[in-house]
């Protein structure tokens, strides 16, 4: 395949001004159980190859099956005409990258494909059945999900690497259910758990089995909880919450392509604009925000992207200004950067690279542990593990609700509260930080739904985050 691959792009390299192919081969597998039984358990493989090319200022796509010289060949002829087809536009040159030449290899201790099906539905029947037991649970449900992917990439700059990555995690739910009232709670985080850049090692780790009956009891307690009073006050977010308001408000805003308006008729726009970086203030002094595509373990964690362009890292956010945005090898150059953000990824072969997060990250504060942080706030709301998300398409008016919330009284955590939710407009949010949790608290939480394009992509991404605190935040029950 790479000799096949090289060959293609010589022949490229004579009838466009650019060329990339990638061979993806991918695996994915669901296992889910509920209330004791097996309530799903899929396999899914697929393999083909993406060509995209690039004549004067119009882009081709074609992908395809047929992973033989023909098939390559016939998807080649197709994509340049396809980018003949295009209005004549005025080219915008494309970063200059230096080849991507190498093999690089995700973390991955112990292959989850590998895992015998009997071994990962016991830990699942196991966490599932220690929610069991009282009547008031009407639903528990256990969660395993993994992903594999094999990737050859080719340019007609003379690239030719491959990578290999591996994605696994879960998680465990619980609903219980009293007098019309219904309340969920989850580990480690909401919608099947949480998972990671790595192998059948991170889910072992989580334990599933040792949370359950904390889980259980936390869903039945929220059932009598008095519900969240409609205040202005103190918000304190876990890490898992505040990675999604950071996935939401800020990782969206910040795609360029967004930014420059090329994503409006589907994932909407951005309240920034290109000349902000540098100049808009995003946040209080406290917000330190970067997108690192080399962090262990994260979703959105590689060798290269989609347009062969090195992981790094890129500053987002400093001191509260915005410094940086997510881009590609030609939107970098449209708003005059000297280097791709290197953010272009597709869900698989057959879709061509958009502008992605990597893995954006709020970095850590000096706040301590959230015991500690609790400790120093004399009055607020502590909220934990999302529930619900609503933002408009230009990220800047937000709404969110959690599945749980505490009461902070005099610096402790008191009664627990149902029902919360909270709202802002996204830089006055920001404005409000004035505290974050040290290092030992900060860790990767990943998304595995974020969509994006058209036709649509689902892209696995993480947030690096720790909990922290905001000043005078609208709260109330969702």
């Amino acid at each position: 395949m790479r000799d096949l691959l090289s060959d293609l792009m010589d022949a490229a390299a004579e009838r466009c001004d650019y060329a990339d192919a990638r061979i993806v081969h991918s695996n994915e597998e669901s296992i889910s159980t509920r209330n004791g039984r097996i309530d799903e358990l899929e396999r899914h493989e697929a393999e083909g190859a993406g060509i995209r090319v690039r004549r004067g200022g119009g882009w081709g796509f074609v992908a395809t099956r047929e992973l033989t010289r023909d098939g390559l060949e016939t998807a080649l002829a197709r994509a340049l005409e396809v980018a003949e087809a295009q209005p004549g536009a005025a080219p915008t040159p494309l970063t200059a990258e230096p080849p991507a030449r190498g093999r690089y290899e995700g973390p991955c201790e112990r292959d989850p494909f590998e895992v015998p099906t009997e071994e990962k539905l016991e830990t699942l029947l196991a966490g599932d059945a220690a929610m069991r037991g009282e009547a008031a649970v009407a639903v528990t449900s256990a969660h395993f999900q993994a992903w594999s992917e094999e990737r050859l990439f080719a340019s007609t700059e003379g690239a030719l690497c491959e990578q290999r990555t591996v994605d696994c995690g879960g998680g465990i739910a619980a609903v219980a259910v009293s007098d019309g009232e219904t309340q969920v709670r989850s580990y480690p985080a909401s919608f099947r758990g949480d998972v990671a850049r790595a192998g059948y090692e991170h889910f072992a780790a989580l334990d599933l089995v040792r949370h359950a009956p904390r889980v259980a009891e936390e869903a039945i307690a929220l059932l009598t909880a008095p519900a969240c009073p409609a205040e202005r006050t103190t918000l304190i977010l876990d890490g898992q919450q505040l990675a999604l308001q950071v996935h939401e408000s800020i990782g969206h805003a910040i795609e360029l392509d967004r930014v420059l308006g090329l994503e409006a008729s589907y994932a909407g726009t951005s309240f920034l604009s290109p000349d902000d970086a540098g100049m808009r203030r995003y946040g209080s002094p406290l917000m330190q925000v970067s997108a690192d595509a080399t962090a262990p373990g994260g979703l959105g964690t590689f060798g290269w992207d989609d347009e062969g362009v090195a992981a790094r890292r890129v500053e987002i956010v400093r001191d509260g200004i915005l410094r940086g945005f997510l881009s590609s090898r030609e939107s970098a150059t449209e708003v005059g950067l000297e280097r791709s953000g290197g953010c272009m990824r597709s869900s698989g072969f057959d879709r061509q690279p958009v502008v992605r997060m990597t893995n954006v990250n709020l970095e850590p504060g000096d706040a301590g542990s959230l015991d500690d942080l609790v400790a120093a706030t004399e009055r607020g709301v502590l909220m934990e593990t999302n529930r619900s998300w609503s933002i408009d398409s230009r990220r800047l008016h937000f709404q969110f609700a959690t599945e749980v919330a505490w009461e902070i009284v005099d610096g402790e955590r008191r009664r627990m509260l149902r029902n919360p939710s909270y709202a802002g407009v996204t830089p006055e949010f920001w404005a409000g930080l004035d505290a974050v949790c040290s290092a030992p608290e900060w860790r990767l939480w990943g998304v595995v739904n974020c969509g994006k394009g058209e036709p649509g992509q689902l892209m696995r991404v993480s947030h690096g985050t720790a909990p922290a605190r905001f000043r005078d935040v609208a709260v109330g029950v969702a």
